[in-house]
């Protein structure tokens, strides 16, 4: 970045950080002490009230908070955050209901004419191939505001043995829940949060919540507290989780890297590469579904009960035809 554009993220730097040393700015923006020398006097021209602490252990301190100015941004990076925003375009649910046109018309409004030609002629040239969303979340917001301010919800959703039909009428059920963060994959958002019923970690398709209130209950405090070990753990096979080993080749190992669960690796055992992992009892549907995408990718497939399901997969599909 040139001078003035590294001046401004120095202030917001110091902004924020309030006691600083010359190998702080060294490091942060990978110049020499002469450089960082030079801008802490420009910075200082520009009015930034810095105190020098002189010692052992001294530095440099912001006297007080400075107004920052406007954030302004180059034109790669005006690019760069245009296209980042493509993504968008994939999620007919977002949290806070913001959607993509709204977002895309007060950005293309703040942009110069030659800005707005100049993004025309990217998009001659550059496309985007989106995993588009399956199902609307409609309770969406709700669920993200009670994982960031750590509420319990209450929730109704489908029994996890039936499937989601608008049109048909599905048992439900009510669950105490303290959800605890979102994620979105392959057209689906889902939620990890922790059951307070039955008191384990579980995670919800935010497409399938029937409807989400806020609810008076105590959170569960420690969850905030060890959250990288419960998302870890909702992905754990339980005791009565099954074992698969299937060859795969090149072919599939570049597939397997654009679509695979927590459950699966690539392993590589005398010289032969395996895709090993595990499945549920009630996931076998699912597992045999997933495998039959690899088409002749895979062989020798273990245990013989997933080899007996596959085998029987193909002749259904045969017997469609």
């Amino acid at each position: 970045m040139n001078k003035t554009e590294r001046l401004h993220h120095m202030l917001r730097f110091i902004n924020q950080k309030q006691r600083f040393t010359l190998p702080d700015l060294m490091q942060e923006f990978q110049i020499s002490k002469r450089t960082a020398l030079r801008d802490i006097t420009s910075l200082e021209e520009m009015g930034a009230p810095i105190y020098a602490e002189y010692g052992r252990y001294g530095g440099y301190r912001l006297l007080q908070q400075m107004q920052l100015p406007p954030i302004s941004f180059n034109t790669d990076e005006l690019h760069a955050l245009y296209f980042a925003m493509q993504a968008l375009r994939s999620f007919s649910s977002l949290p806070f209901q913001t959607t993509f046109d709204s977002v895309h018309q007060k950005f293309m409004a703040a942009l110069s004419d030659q800005q707005r030609e100049n993004i025309h002629r990217m998009q001659q040239r550059i496309s985007f191939k989106h995993t588009e969303q399956i199902r609307d979340s409609s309770h969406l917001e709700l669920v993200l505001h009670a994982a960031v301010q750590q509420m319990v919800i209450q929730i109704t959703y489908p029994h996890q043995s039936k499937s989601v039909n608008r049109n048909v009428e599905v048992p439900v059920s009510t669950r105490i829940i303290q959800p605890i963060t979102l994620s979105a994959s392959k057209g689906y958002w889902y939620c990890q949060a922790y059951d307070l019923e039955k008191t384990a970690y579980r995670v919800f398709r935010c497409d399938r919540i029937i409807s989400a209130i806020l609810t008076s209950i105590e959170p569960v405090a420690h969850l905030a507290d060890e959250q990288n070990a419960h998302l870890q753990s909702l992905w754990k096979p339980s005791v009565h989780a099954i074992s698969f080993q299937c060859r795969i080749n090149e072919t599939g190992i570049e597939q397997f890297k654009q679509n695979h669960y927590p459950s699966m690796r690539i392993e590589e055992q005398n010289g032969v590469r395996l895709l090993i992992g595990t499945y549920e009892p009630h996931e076998l549907d699912f597992i045999v579904s997933y495998l039959a995408g690899y088409g002749t990718s895979i062989q020798t497939v273990e245990p013989d009960t997933l080899k007996d399901s596959l085998k029987q997969y193909y002749l259904n599909l045969v017997d469609r035809i």
